[in-house]
């Protein structure tokens, strides 16, 4: 698989390039000077950028986007084989590497950092890249995100970089490595960070052992030499930590408590541990990380300030879209605001997870009081009768009195213009479209 000389690669064609993991290696390319194209289902601000940047993008997948001159091509996960594109490349013999494949061969040569989790690796990652930035050390950074200080999915770093006593020619790379259908497993890293491990992808994964077992082979990657930082008083992981080679370091054991953090809760806290211990390990200055870590001011989508109504409330957005995640996030709110009303719009994703984790969603809103819910973001899957919001409106209302389903977004801007007051904390979140809940009261 791992057969390529990218030094020899022209041009780059993608296949879902506005996706915020494929978008990211797209950049890359372009920084490396090459030629890119590549396809997506809809224009995006990410497809904007990357036009800007020089890419050549077509709206709609069809095998005349590939130019003639294309000598490699990379494709989200979710291609179909029966992609037109995709069908092209083949017959044309252009080799192809799906986005997770594509990262191991360039993680191959590189001091590799993977931020792995089923929750909070692309804060980590974040919080990371910032601290290792103060400490003089300049990595490329590939985060399933944008970055606050760069605006963007991908940072270009320095090589070669000195690192632990080694020279790597390539450089220093801190990935955020997802579980979704064991995309980690392409990896090759030298430190493993895993935030924690909870059920989630359950489209994918059989069950919580199934998901363990992804965690386990991507940790007995670790080579002797490298590191494994984790919580090992996790019962999930400590099953994935069985027959390692690396050295695990324990980041439940550092101390966060004289940290000033932007970004509120027990969770981020948590994150910014694993950080503390990576740092120890690369034998750096805890002083410098510390204050990198209080002026994190967090990435795109993760509790992110988004302005004020004209009446005076104010709007945050986040990604959650798991009941651990919305249930932290709404724990951090109300910890920065414990006096005000939190109203959060949430947006189910995937009837899937909706339907598997509907007990578990129920009883993630404690923090919140007022829950609007919107119909469910079906992203990948075909439509299932047999869930629906209004069924979690239901378990939720056993629970916590206020909350309402709405048939669509529009209706949930006009409820809130009329119900929001002056001082109130609005929170959207979900993986899908709801965010533009906000951005439509956004003054």
């Amino acid at each position: 698989m791992n057969e390529i000389n990218l030094d020899k690669i022209k041009h780059v064609h993608f296949i879902g390039i506005g996706g915020i993991g494929v978008s990211a290696v797209a950049r890359m390319m372009l920084v490396q000077g090459k030629n890119v194209s590549g396809s997506d289902v809809s224009e995006s601000r990410v497809t904007k950028e990357l036009m800007e940047l020089g890419a050549h993008i077509s709206i709609g997948h069809k095998a005349g986007n590939i130019p003639r001159e294309a000598d490699l091509m990379i494709h989200t996960i979710a291609v179909s084989p029966n992609n037109p594109e995709f069908e092209e490349a083949t017959r044309r013999d252009i080799p192809a590497f799906s986005y997770p494949e594509f990262l191991g061969i360039i993680s191959e040569n590189m001091f590799t950092i993977a931020v792995s989790g089923t929750h909070g690796k692309t804060t980590t990652t974040a919080m990371l890249a910032d601290v290792l930035w103060s400490e003089g050390i300049n990595p490329t950074v590939i985060v399933g995100s944008l970055l606050k200080n760069a605006g963007s999915n991908f940072i270009a770093g320095d090589f070669p970089a000195h690192i632990l006593g080694e020279e790597y020619d390539k450089g220093v790379l801190v990935v955020e490595a997802c579980e979704y259908r064991r995309s980690f497993i392409n990896l090759n890293p030298r430190v493993l960070i895993i935030t924690n491990i909870d059920n989630d992808h359950l489209d994918y994964y059989k069950d919580i052992g199934d998901i363990i077992s992804a965690f386990n082979e991507v940790a007995c990657k670790v080579p002797e030499n490298g590191f494994i930082i984790a919580n090992t008083q996790n019962s999930y992981i400590k099953r994935a930590l069985k027959g390692v080679k690396a050295q695990i370091i324990d980041y439940s054991v550092y101390d966060a408590s004289d940290l000033s953090l932007k970004v509120p809760g027990t969770h981020n806290r948590e994150n910014a541990k694993a950080v503390l211990a990576l740092v120890s390990v690369l034998r750096s200055d805890p002083a410098k990380a510390e204050e990198a870590l209080d002026d994190f001011s967090g990435t795109w989508r993760r509790f992110e300030f988004k302005g004020g109504t004209k009446g005076g409330a104010i709007i945050y957005d986040d990604y959650g879209h798991h009941p651990t995640e919305v249930k932290a996030t709404l724990s951090g709110a109300r910890e920065k605001f414990p006096d005000r009303k939190i109203t959060v719009v949430f947006q189910p994703h995937l009837y899937s997870r909706t339907k598997l984790l509907l007990d578990d969603f129920a009883r993630a809103f404690g923090d919140a009081d007022n829950v609007i819910l919107a119909p469910i973001y079906a992203a990948r899957e075909e439509f299932d009768p047999n869930i629906n919001s209004e069924m979690l409106a239901e378990k939720i209302r056993m629970l916590n009195g206020s909350v309402s389903s709405f048939t669509d977004l529009k209706n949930i801007v006009e409820y809130l213009k009329h119900s929001l007051k002056h001082g109130d904390i609005l929170i959207t979140m979900g993986a899908g479209d709801v965010y533009k809940v906000g951005e439509a009261l956004t003054e």
